[in-house]
C-alpha cells in the first residue's frame, strides 16, 4: 500500500506568557490531529511541559534533531518534538508581555522559517504571540509578517488574509493609523491582493474561488458624491482584474458586503483597511478565526485572536481557532509539498 503525503508542518508554542503552550497541547492531544501532517513541534521543553500541566494533557512525542530528521523518517502517528533554549522560566510571568518572550518567539520563528528556505518543512503553525512583546525583543517591524517578508526575501505583494470558516479577507493597507488608510488604495495594490487571496484559495482546494472587493467610503462613495476613490480607482481596479478572466464583483459598500458572504454568496472579501474586515470576521466567530500569512513562498498561520493574557495559565483556553489554523496549514502545506514533487 503507497504511504499517503503528508506536509510536514512546523507548529511553535507562541508567547511563552499567553495561552499558546495551553493551546498546542489542547491541539496534539485531539486524535485526529498527528494524521493531517507529520508535525514538528518546536521550543523550550520546560514550556511544553507547563503548557501540558496547564491543559491538563499528556502528549507523547519524539525527540529529534533538526527538521531533516521528520522529512527523512516521517512518523504521522507520533508529532516530532524539536527542542530550543530561549527563554529562562524566571525570565516569564504569565500575562505580562516581557522582551524575554518576545525575543523567544523572534528566535523560533526563524528557526522554522530557515528550515522552510531549507526545504525542510512545508507549513508554519504557530500559537499566539504578542507585538508588543516582540517588539521588545528586537522586532524592527510593525508586525510579524512583515518580519517574515523580510527574512523570507520577499519582493512581490504580500498581506494578511483572515479566515473563518469558509469565507477569507485580505485586505489593501494593514497595521496602520486610519489618517493613513487612503494613501494605500491604488490600483495595483488592489490587483494584487485580489488576485494573491484568489491563488490561496485554490491553494486552499476551492476550485472557483468568489471574490468580491469591498468600497472604501460610505454607500460606496454614492457615486463620487462622498468619496471619489471608488469611481477613480477601485471600480478600475475591479474591471480590470475581470478582463483578466478573474471571477470578481464590486466595489460593495462595507456595511452590506458582508451579508452576502454570511449568506454564502462569496468566498472571500477584498477589504480596504484593517478593522473593515476584521470587526466583521471576529464578530461572525471569534473563537474560530484564522490569519493566514499571505504572499510568502511557505504558507504560515495562526489562529486570529491575541495571547488572552487575562486567562494565561487558567487552564480555560479555547483550541478551536488554532485547530483551524492548523488544519488551514495542513491542507495549503500539502499543495505547497504536492506542486514541489511534480
Amino acid at each position: 500500500m503507497t504511504t499517503p503525503l503528508r506536509p510536514v508542518v512546523a507548529l511553535t508554542l507562541g508567547d511563552p506568557a499567553g495561552i499558546g503552550p495551553e493551546l498546542v497541547a489542547r491541539l496534539l492531544s485531539r486524535p485526529d490531529v498527528p494524521r493531517q501532517a507529520n508535525v514538528v513541534l518546536v521550543g523550550d521543553p520546560w514550556l511544553w511541559e507547563e503548557g501540558q500541566r496547564v491543559a491538563g494533557v499528556r502528549v507523547a512525542t519524539r525527540a529529534v534533531e533538526d527538521f531533516a530528521e521528520v522529512r527523512a523518517r516521517p512518523d504521522a502517528d507520533v508529532p516530532a518534538f524539536l527542542p530550543m533554549n530561549t527563554v529562562d522560566p524566571v525570565d516569564v510571568i504569565v500575562g505580562t508581555a516581557r522582551a524575554a518572550g518576545g525575543k523567544s518567539v523572534l528566535q523560533v520563528l526563524d528557526r522554522c522559517m530557515t528550515a522552510a528556505m531549507d526545504g525542510q518543512i512545508d507549513a508554519i503553525c504557530f500559537a499566539p504571540l504578542n507585538k508588543h512583546a516582540m517588539k521588545l525583543g528586537g522586532l524592527r517591524h510593525e508586525d510579524e509578517l512583515h518580519h517574515f517578508a523580510e527574512y523570507l526575501g520577499v519582493t512581490t505583494y504580500f498581506c494578511e488574509f483572515n479566515t473563518m470558516d469558509a469565507l477569507w479577507t485580505s485586505r489593501i493597507s494593514s497595521h496602520i493609523p486610519i489618517k493613513d488608510v487612503p494613501r494605500y488604495i491604488d490600483k495595483d495594490r488592489i490587483k494584487d491582493a485580489t488576485r494573491l487571496i484568489h491563488r490561496s484559495l485554490l491553494a486552499n482546494g476551492i476550485a472557483a474561488p468568489r471574490v468580491a472587493v469591498a468600497a472604501l467610503n460610505p454607500h460606496g462613495g454614492d457615486g463620487g458624491t462622498c468619496g471619489r476613490e471608488e469611481v477613480e480607482i477601485i471600480e478600475p481596479a475591479v474591471r480590470e482584474l475581470v478582463a483578466e478572466g478573474l471571477p470578481i464583483e464590486g466595489p460593495y459598500p462595507a456595511d452590506t458586503i458582508f451579508l452576502k458572504a454570511r449568506d454564502g454568496q462569496v468566498d472571500a472579501v477584498v477589504t480596504m483597511y484593517h478593522d473593515q474586515g476584521q470587526i466583521a470576521i471576529k464578530l461572525l466567530g471569534f473563537s474560530k478565526g484564522v490569519t493566514v500569512q499571505g504572499g510568502l513562498p511557505i504558507p504560515i498561520t495562526t489562529p486570529a485572536h491575541g495571547t488572552a493574557y487575562d486567562i494565561a495559565g487558567q487552564g480555560r483556553a479555547d483550541d478551536n481557532a488554532i485547530a483551524n489554523a492548523y488544519a488551514i496549514a495542513c491542507r495549503m502545506g500539502l499543495a505547497q509539498r504536492q506542486g514541489a514533487t511534480r
